[in-house]
């Protein structure tokens, strides 16, 4: 299982956790593309899951390039690919966090106003600390070969650093602590406030009832993004245990069920939003199944078009048929 210090990653461990980074990837792109393509779902909290997808598509490329190649020392690529996935990986905590920070002050507090104007404080912070913190720890050399021990292939923090475990805090782990306080507490409330606003209006809810359905389907989306942290928490959890494992020495965290879980963790959650938010949601559903519909209805046409043409006969043969035809009939 593990020689030494070092966490041996297994071939199917690798094939498991690289399935999981191809769906995180395109499920980032497909809730990126969505939101490119239809003007009207450009909404400020989908814009900030565009930005969450953003930094998990970063750590889905990177991930699965670390997994991969499954690093023995401390090469230049090693140094890169750690660099992008810490980059990534600590900027998705702080986008999770604004998301939830958002919908509170939006929902809760009824200050739309103020919440929007919250949206270039969150891109200070979810951009510019992760990349502070980033830079810092590759110029004091504290990126590179892990021995696995608190990853599943790719590199991180030094294994020979002598302040690893205060790097690990600051590259990652101190910021997934702060999100499991502050996530479940913004989500309580928020739902908290759901639930006695509902049941203030439900004597108004037939007049609601009647709105357009884009709009219930919109609101319904938005919604949605409360649920977030909760994934957040499912998939990180076993990222927090090895690391909780590593600092009182325990073996467990070499496992390969404890590896493949933190393995999969890391790297699913742009899948799961797209699940949440895409392939969930009525609207942006039945737009991708009319676009596919349409594509193969396309397809079919063409091959049928070209299966009518007789051998030896190209497409310009019924254009030339037809125009001789109007000849004769003009004469």
């Amino acid at each position: 299982m593990a020689y030494g210090n070092e966490t041996v990653v297994y071939f199917s461990e690798q094939v498991v956790v690289l399935c999981s980074c191809a769906l995180s990837f395109l499920g980032s792109s497909l809730i990126i593309l969505t939101y490119i393509i239809w003007a009207d779902l450009r909404t400020t909290p989908r814009r900030l899951l565009v930005f969450l997808s953003v930094s998990d598509w970063l750590s889905a490329v990177s991930y699965a390039y670390g997994v991969w190649r499954v690093f023995r020392t401390d090469s230049l690529d090693c140094i890169a690919q750690g660099a992008v996935s810490t980059f990534a990986n600590t900027s998705s905590f702080f986008w999770t966090v604004a998301i939830a920070v958002y919908l509170y002050v939006f929902i809760v507090r009824s200050n739309q106003r103020a919440a929007d104007s919250l949206v270039w404080c969150f891109h200070i912070v979810s951009w510019g600390v992760p990349l502070a913190i980033t830079v810092a720890a590759v110029c004091l050399y504290k990126i590179g070969y892990d021995a696995s021990e608190v990853s599943v292939g790719w590199c991180w923090v030094r294994i020979h650093a002598p302040d690893r475990i205060l790097w690990m805090l600051l590259t990652g782990k101190i910021w997934e602590f702060l999100a499991y306080l502050t996530l479940p507490v913004l989500y309580i409330l928020i739902k908290r406030h759901i639930h006695i606003a509902h049941a203030a209006l439900s004597e108004y809810r037939p007049i609601l009832a009647t709105r357009p359905p884009s709009q219930s389907f919109s609101s319904m989306a938005d919604m949605k993004l409360t649920l977030i942290p909760i994934i957040f928490i499912v998939l990180r959890i076993w990222s927090t245990v090895r690391f909780i494992l590593l600092l009182v020495d325990s073996p467990a965290r070499q496992h390969p069920v404890l590896v493949t879980l933190h393995g999969i963790g890391n790297t699913s959650q742009g899948a799961a939003n797209c699940i949440m938010f895409v392939l969930l949601t009525r609207p942006l559903r039945t737009r991708l199944c009319a676009a596919l519909f349409c594509c193969s209805k396309c397809r079919a046409d063409s091959q049928d078009a070209a299966q009518r043409l007789l051998p030896g006969q190209d497409a310009s043969t019924p254009r030339e048929e037809d125009r001789s035809n109007r000849v004769g009939t003009d004469r």
